[in-house]
């Protein structure tokens, strides 16, 4: 019972017995401690950290593991407007008479062969058109605000003797292909990061800002022209315009839609790019 009071007199007297030099420059030593505390690590660059190792075998058409997956989207989830410099009253989220359609302000963070980190600025109304990300995994954080989200995947699991493309007349333009409908509803911030494959889970998306917003991109690879990964846009018809052959059920009809190529000169879209004025990520 006595033995936790005699040892706490020890320690005690101990200290109290230990020469004064040796006190103050354990004091000091703890000072120097506290002074030489690391700075925290900004989000933004633990991404860029991530991304190298969830990406470090990236290549068209390959998926990192899902542990993987799921830790970047972790990370991406934690990340906040202000983490990467961005508030809802920059210039990038407003729109004036001036212009015909809102402009979409696009901020490059960082870019290697393996994957690119970047943030689209959208102003209330603006739109992203439907487009895909060929042989690509993609993450999108919605920072803030309200953006309306319509993605869809290739048919790709029809009886083989049914027909899943078709061409239009002459004056119809490239072969239309069927696609189902992956997603097509309103997200609001915060909300989770949406993922999507090379083969599915909404490869081909279109961006709608409800709001004025901010959406965080996380590309593996990146697009490449010369190695094959160009971005391509569609328009969209309903499933109507072409049945024969396609034994769908009427009720299930609204989940298919008819995409094709566009050779038109996107005049809907005007991307613009910014200095990214967050956080700088520090290779090493």
């Amino acid at each position: 019972m006595g033995i936790e009071r005699t040892l706490a007199d020890r320690k005690g007297r101990d200290f109290c017995e230990l020469p004064k030099e040796t006190i103050t420059n354990s004091s000091k030593s703890k000072k120097n401690r506290r002074r030489h505390k690391k700075a925290p690590v900004p989000p933004v660059q633990t991404l860029f950290e991530t991304c190298k190792d969830v990406f470090v075998s990236a290549a068209p058409a390959v998926v990192p593991p899902p542990q993987d997956i799921q830790n970047l989207q972790s990370v991406l989830d934690k990340i906040k407007p202000e983490d990467v410099g961005l508030k809802p009253d920059m210039p990038y989220f407003h729109t004036n008479g001036s212009q015909r359609r809102p402009r979409i302000t696009y901020l490059h963070i960082y870019e290697c062969e393996k994957f690119s980190i970047g943030i689209f600025c959208l102003p209330p109304s603006g739109v992203i058109p439907l487009h895909n990300h060929p042989g690509m995994t993609v993450l999108s954080k919605i920072l803030f605000g309200t953006m309306h989200i319509k993605s869809y995947d290739w048919v790709v699991d029809f009886p083989p003797e049914t027909p899943t493309t078709f061409k239009p007349p002459e004056n119809g333009g490239s072969e239309m292909r069927l696609a189902k409908v992956k997603v097509d509803a309103d997200f609001i911030a915060p909300c989770n990061p949406s993922i999507l494959y090379p083969a599915d889970g909404g490869n081909m998306h279109c961006f709608t800002a409800v709001t004025a917003c901010a959406v965080l991109d996380v590309l593996g690879p990146p697009y490449s022209d010369p190695d094959g990964r160009h971005c391509t846009y569609y328009h969209n018809y309903p499933f109507s315009i072409f049945e024969e052959g396609l034994s769908i059920p009427e009720e299930e009809r609204c989940a298919y839609e008819w995409l094709q190529e566009r050779d038109d000169k996107l005049e809907d879209l005007e991307v613009v790019g910014k200095m990214y004025n967050g956080p700088k990520i520090v290779e090493g």
